[in-house]
C-alpha cells in the first residue's frame, strides 16, 4: 500500500481512523455489519442490504468494502446502507478500535472473506457471525483443503454459512464447518444484476463510447494475455462478412490497457480508442475497436453488444462471470476453462444463452451462425435473461437467515437477563 500508493485514499481508515461525522451516522439498532471485498461482492452485497433495510427499517447497516473501486461501486449501487467505510487491515489492535466504532450485532461476509483477528474478536464480544453468498472456487478449495486445519477453528465461529450451492456446501463442510450451520440458498448477484438492468445504463455507456442504436458489437470481456489476439483474429474475419462491426475489448486487468491497445495496433487496426482517452477529451469518430481501461464499466458495457465473448476461459484462468452480460438478454461465448464458475456455465447452457467453444475457429463459426439467424440470437438471449429474473429471491433468503440469528441472539440474551 505505502509503495505502489494503489490504496492511499483509503490508507486511514484501514488504520482505523473513521471520521467523527462518519460514527456520529452511525445510528438505530439492530447494528449490522455487512462486508464486501470489492466490485463482484459489492454486487451481491447490494441486494442483501436493501432486503436487510426492509425487514429493519430503524437498522443501522454498515457496509464495507477492501478496494478503493469495491466502495465506489457499494456506494452507487447500496443505497440503503447507513454509512460505507473500509474494512481495517487484520491486526488486533485496529480491529478492535473499528468494532468499538460500530458495534455490530451481526457481521456478514459476503462470499468467502474470513480473517482470523476480526473472527476470534468479534466471537469474543459476542458478535454474531453470518456468512451470505458463500462460494469457494476449485482454486481456492484446494488451497484450503491444504490448510484446513487452520480454517476448522474460523469456520466453527461462524453461527451460520449461507451458500450459493450444494457443491459449496459440501466443501465448507469438508473444511470444517458443522454442517448443521449449512443452508443453501442460491446466488444474491442475480437479484442485484437483474436489477441493475436499465435502458437509462445502456444510453450512458451508449453516449459516452459513441456507439449508434442499432450498431452490432462484439464485446470480449474480462481477457486475459494470449486471449486478446484470438478475438482480434476472429474480429478480421468477422469484418469480411460484416464490415460494420464493432469490437469492445475489456482486458480483466486494467494495467493491461496500454499493451492490449498496442496489441491491437500490431493486428493492423490503426483506428483503435482506449476510454481513458475518451476521459480525457478525445470523442470517438468513427474507430472500430475501443479497449476499456477503467474499472467499473463491465457490466454496463455488457449492454452494447450483439454477442458477447466472456475471457479468462480460453486460457487457463478458471473463468469469469458470465451471469453479468446473461442478465442484459446476450448470448455469451466463452473457452473450456470454466473451473471457478462451474455452476454459472451450467445455469447458462441449460437456458440456452451459453455457449463453450474450444479455439477462434469455433468461436468465428459459432458468432457467424448466430448473426445469420437474428431470431435464434435473439430467442437465445432472451431465455437466458429470463433465467436470471427468475432466480431473484436470493438476497431476500439471506436477510431472512440474519434476521433469524438476530432474533435467536435476542432470545439468548433474555434468558440470561
Amino acid at each position: 500500500m505505502l509503495l505502489t500508493g494503489k490504496y492511499r485514499r483509503s490508507l486511514g481508515p484501514k488504520f482505523g481512523r473513521l471520521s467523527p461525522v462518519l460514527v456520529s451516522l452511525m445510528q438505530g439498532e439492530p447494528r449490522i455489519w455487512v462486508h464486501a471485498v470489492s466490485v463482484g461482492e459489492a454486487t451481491a452485497a447490494a441486494p442483501i442490504v436493501a432486503a436487510l433495510r426492509s425487514r429493519f427499517p430503524g437498522a443501522c447497516i454498515v457496509l464495507s468494502t477492501s478496494t478503493e473501486t469495491g466502495q465506489e461501486m457499494a456506494r452507487k449501487l447500496a443505497t440503503d446502507a447507513t454509512v460505507h467505510i473500509y474494512y481495517p487491515l487484520d491486526i488486533p489492535c485496529i480491529v478492535r478500535k473499528v468494532l468499538d466504532l460500530v458495534r455490530p450485532d451481526v457481521f456478514v461476509p459476503v462470499e468467502t472473506e474470513l480473517w482470523p483477528n476480526f473472527i476470534r474478536l468479534c466471537r469474543a464480544r459476542g458478535t454474531r457471525i453470518v456468512m451470505a453468498n458463500g462460494r469457494i472456487s476449485p482454486r481456492s478449495y484446494r488451497r484450503y483443503r491444504a490448510t484446513r486445519f487452520f480454517w476448522k477453528g474460523i469456520l466453527g465461529a461462524l453461527d451460520e454459512a449461507g451458500v450459493i450451492s450444494q457443491t459449496d456446501g459440501e466443501r465448507l463442510a469438508v473444511l470444517g464447518m458443522p454442517s448443521s450451520r449449512i443452508r443453501v440458498l442460491g446466488n444474491a448477484k442475480y437479484d442485484g444484476l437483474a436489477a441493475r438492468v436499465s435502458p437509462e445504463l445502456e444510453m450512458e455507456i451508449a453516449g459516452r463510447l459513441g456507439i449508434e442504436p442499432g450498431q452490432r458489437v462484439l464485446v470480449a470481456g474480462s481477457t486475459h494475455e494470449g486471449e486478446e489476439s484470438v478475438i482480434l483474429e476472429v474480429y478480421r474475419r468477422l469484418l469480411e462478412h460484416r464490415p460494420d462491426f464493432k469490437l469492445i475489448l475489456i482486458p480483466r486487468h486494467i494495467e493491461r490497457g496500454e499493451a492490449v491497445a498496442e496489441l491491437v495496433h500490431r493486428a493492423g487496426f490503426s483506428d483503435a480508442i482506449r476510454t481513458s482517452e475518451i476521459r480525457a477529451g478525445r470523442s470517438r469518430s468513427g474507430e472500430r475497436v475501443v479497449v476499456v481501461d477503467r474499472i467499473g464499466e463491465l457490466f454496463k458495457v455488457y449492454s452494447l453488444a450483439t454477442v458477447v465473448f466472456c475471457g479468462g476461459s480460453l486460457v487457463p484462468k478458471g473463468g469469469q462471470n458470465i451471469i453479468e452480460a446473461a442478465a442484459w438478454g446476450k448470448v455469451v461465448f466463452h473457452g473450456p476453462h470454466m473451473e471457478d464458475f462451474r455452476d454459472e456455465r451450467v445455469f447458462l447452457e441449460e437456458a440456452g444463452a451459453g455457449i463453450t467453444v474450444r479455439n477462434g475457429e469455433e468461436l468465428f463459426t459459432g458468432i457467424r451462425a448466430l448473426l445469420d439467424d437474428p431470431d435464434l440470437l435473439r430467442t437465445k438471449g432472451e431465455s437466458g435473461r429470463r433465467a436470471v429474473a427468475a432466480n431473484r429471491g436470493a438476497a431476500g433468503r439471506y436477510a431472512d437467515l440474519i434476521a433469524d440469528v438476530l432474533r435467536r441472539a435476542q432470545c439468548d440474551c433474555a434468558e440470561k437477563a
